[in-house]
């Protein structure tokens, strides 16, 4: 009878999803662990274009570029919250950002870090014998978009700059502090040695912007306003124009320093398009050239056309229903075991990615070193009402309002609405765009949300999502244990990779038993572009190398 009763409720779950969308058609199962610094990755590389050849060029208009050979028009659901390198900690930022900056490492296609500004690097033991003097070189000549030539004192003042930074101060942690040798040369110290700080000089929160801007102000509202007017920084594309709520456009940095990654295509037109039938009508009329973010629900359509390409990528991404812990009852262990036990993940699965995702048991991403299944509840109603029971509170005083950035997030919602009823839990749905809906949920001003976080590996995975200090920035749970923080400190001055595995799953059992969100899914990134674009490419992390297309 209960299986009858899911399949019912189920079907009237898509049914309402289905005409909240009014009809339009609008990442893993074993994602790709990064190794470390300096390793050979652990798995394979990522399939490009799909899980099929790439087709062959057609002759079709509306396989071809949808301005000129010059131009390819990129459109994406989520508007980028800021133009800065360090004044957001979002995917859709960090998408421009890497069209506009560089930092001192990148990470390449399997998702290790390697040098980019950095030509050479070596590490030096302190006074007490520990590896944690790491003296750098940058290249020689890298000249930023101004025609300014970058120096030592430009890194210095955007390390600082990214430490006083809220919402990737994360990625800072691992620095202890900076020393100019010369115009080239420079040193980093950590606190003994550091298994992140790669990974850390990787993120977008990190790239190199000119000191002579960060002087300009003092203010940081006022400064950030600068660094959003004028976009300068040293990488493949110059920043042109900025039409908020409508596209941002790019123009090749003909003097960029690494020529063998220098862009092929001269401009670049960034669209906004938030609904997911309308990105894909466009990619079909051929009004845009790629799609990053395509709605699982149009993937069949797509598949079916000879003039686009299809690209589906095992995924990093962890998504979530996110509780604040903060606010009564969801401070309740058993609350958010009550929740987490009532919603079906394989629902959120089928509704939300039309089945292109597979279920997230544990709080932390499987896929990466340092992952742990085990310890965790599945979908149970019985035991969901065992742990209403046990909090011993009325289900229906509690409030709950998922805000949502996109359609995915809110079909999930639709799903979660209703098994949370199943336990006397009503909830109700709340729409906002990406920047709002990042600043809400970063001050703590919510109940709940759907969201994720994209990490390359699990100590920034754990760093941003976790720790006790990125309250009020990444840690939206606003989840503060001692014990948890200490482990995650742990992993990160870890260097050996055994060790390190056996801290990082130790954190995810504290988390598991802690249960301070619901996690739903890991998708796969897909992609979609008109079929004679070469060289397309995304990595697990949901990067790719718009330099590298050509038509």
């Amino acid at each position: 009878m209960k299986k009858h009763v899911r399949l019912i409720t189920l079907l009237l779950v898509l049914l309402l999803v289905l005409s909240a969308l009014s009809g339009c058609a609008q990442k893993p199962a074993e994602p790709a662990k990064p190794a470390d610094p300096g390793t050979p990755a652990e798995t394979g590389t990522p399939a490009e274009s799909g899980d099929t050849p790439a087709p062959e060029p057609s002759d079709d208009p509306l396989a071809g570029p949808a301005i000129d050979k010059d131009t390819v028009v990129i459109c994406t659901a989520d508007e980028t919250p800021s133009l800065t390198t360090a004044g957001h900690n979002a995917v859709a930022g960090d998408y421009v950002n890497k069209l506009t900056h560089n930092g001192l490492f990148r990470l390449d296609k399997e998702l290790n870090p390697t040098p980019d500004l950095v030509a050479e690097y070596t590490v030096e033991k302190d006074e007490k014998g520990e590896d944690s003097i790491w003296v750098m070189t940058l290249h020689e000549g890298v000249k930023f978009h101004d025609g300014s030539v970058m120096t030592t004192d430009d890194v210095l003042a955007s390390i600082e700059h990214a430490q006083n930074s809220p919402d990737i101060r994360s990625y800072t942690q691992s620095i202890v502090k900076t020393e100019k040798v010369d115009d080239l040369t420079f040193k980093i110290y950590t606190d003994g040695p550091s298994a992140s700080l790669l990974y850390d000089l990787s993120h977008h929160g990190n790239y190199i912007v000119p000191a002579r801007q960060l002087a300009q102000e003092t203010d940081p509202a006022k400064l950030d306003q600068l660094l959003n007017t004028e976009v300068i920084g040293a990488g493949p594309y110059k920043f042109v124009e900025w039409r908020k709520g409508e596209q941002i456009t790019f123009t090749a940095h003909e003097d960029y320093f690494d020529a063998e990654r220098a862009p092929k295509i001269k401009n670049i037109v960034w669209k906004i398009i938030p609904e997911g039938s309308s990105r894909t009508i466009a990619l079909r009329a051929g009004d845009v050239d790629y799609i990053i973010e395509t709605d699982s629900i149009s993937i069949p359509e797509l598949e079916a056309d000879p003039n686009v390409a299809v690209m589906k990528v095992e995924s990093v991404s962890h998504n979530w229903l996110t509780i604040n812990n903060e606010v009564p009852p969801f401070d309740d262990i058993n609350v958010r075991k009550a929740m987490n036990a009532a919603i079906n993940k394989e629902d959120v699965v089928t509704v939300a990615l039309n089945g292109t995702g597979v279920v997230a048991m544990s709080q932390t991403p499987t896929g990466m070193l340092g992952e742990y299944t085990g310890e965790y509840d599945a979908y149970d109603l019985d035991l969901a009402k065992k742990y209403m029971e046990t909090w011993g509170g009325d289900p229906s005083t509690i409030k709950l309002e998922m805000i949502c950035s996109n359609d995915t997030k809110a079909r999930a919602a639709e799903v979660i609405m209703a098994n949370l009823k199943e336990i006397g839990i009503e909830s109700s749905i709340v729409r906002m765009d990406l920047a709002t809906y990042l600043s809400v949920t970063a001050e703590g001003d919510f109940t709940g949300f759907i969201g994720g976080y994209t990490s390359n590996e699990m100590m920034s995975f754990l760093k941003g999502v976790y720790l006790s200090s990125n309250i009020n920035s990444s840690n939206k749970t606003r989840t503060s244990e001692p014990e948890l923080d200490e482990l995650i400190i742990k992993a990160t001055k870890t260097v050996d990779q055994g060790e390190r595995e056996k801290v990082l799953q130790a954190a995810t059992k504290f988390l598991n038993e802690l249960c301070p969100q619901i996690p739903l899914y890991q998708d796969y990134t897909l992609s979609a572009h008109k079929a004679n674009l070469k060289n397309t490419f995304i990595t697990p992390g949901g990067s790719f190398f718009a330099q590298e297309w050509e038509w």
